[in-house]
């Protein structure tokens, strides 16, 4: 790509490559992926047999296989799915409208100084208070309703979408902005082709980070009392020492969170395809 196709933004199409060995990339990408799951499936492994021989006992951390198969039998239940159901949902509500709003302001704050001078200070303000340390205040507001846990998704949401975005605007090579409009593009056109790009690598980080502190958030929020989703599940298990849905329970938000993230990424790579080139291509 040339210097000024990559300033610029512009996308070449490049024929499909293969890796020095005559293996297609895509291949190598996907063995490449699952080398991230060796270590899971080593612990798993680990746990099964510490379990099966007795090192750990079956009422403080049952085996993988005794989880699985409550896991089996609750969706068999469809008690499982629709408590997922449940939490999926209030977990994508609480991330679309924190991360929304997280979004504008940090696109007006980093484009406007006036936006900027008039409430960033106060949004830093807030940013140090830890927002679960509201849940108190929270119920006092909302209640124990569905309220008060969207908010407090979307509250923790909020501050790294919002972050990142602010900070991917104002990280934009001066000099980029500079050259576009010395080839004359308009103010929506330079913002589209130049800035937006330009910020896409960090608001795409503030939206990993935004994924990973929404399930945190969904987490503690669902045992506020909650009539259903996964932590309601975890709750009510506890009440009975069913020790297998518990773990279950904390399995399904890990599997939640690594897909989310999963998802980010693609959404990320289909975005900034020149950057999946210039990493496919790397070492």
């Amino acid at each position: 790509m040339s210097n000024r196709s990559r300033a610029l933004g512009v996308i070449e199409v490049r024929p499909f490559r293969q890796s020095g060995s005559g293996v297609p990339l895509a291949v190598g990408n996907v063995a490449s992926h699952l080398q991230g799951w060796l270590v899971p499936a080593v612990l798993l492994l680990a746990w099964q047999l510490a379990s099966q021989f007795g090192f750990v006992p079956e009422t403080i951390l049952p085996r993988p296989s005794a989880v699985l198969m409550t896991a089996w039998k609750t969706t068999l239940t469809g008690e499982l799915p629709a408590n997922m159901a449940v939490s999926f949902l209030r977990a994508i509500t609480g991330f679309v409208v924190g991360g929304s709003i997280g979004f504008i302001l940090g696109l007006s704050n980093g484009l406007s100084r006036l936006s900027y001078r008039l409430t960033d200070t106060t949004l830093q303000m807030l940013r140090n208070v830890p927002h679960l340390a509201l849940i108190p205040l929270v119920i006092l507001w909302f209640g124990i309703g569905e309220s008060a846990k969207l908010f407090l998704v979307a509250l923790g949401v909020f501050f790294p979408v919002y972050l990142n975005t602010l900070h991917g605007v104002r990280s934009v090579d001066p000099q980029l902005i500079e050259m576009g409009r010395s080839y004359g593009m308009s103010l929506p056109t330079l913002f589209r082709r130049v800035i937006f790009r330009g910020a896409l690598p960090s608001i795409f980080v503030g939206i990993r980070f935004g994924l990973g502190i929404m399930w945190l958030t969904l987490i503690v929020a669902e045992t506020i009392a909650a009539q259903s989703g996964l932590g309601y599940m975890a709750m009510q298990a506890r009440e009975f020492m069913q020790t297998d849905i518990v773990v279950m329970a904390i399995v399904i938000y890990a599997l939640l969170g690594k897909l989310a993230d999963e998802a980010a990424t693609l959404v990320e790579r289909l975005c900034m395809p020149w950057r999946a080139s210039s990493a496919s291509s790397a070492p």
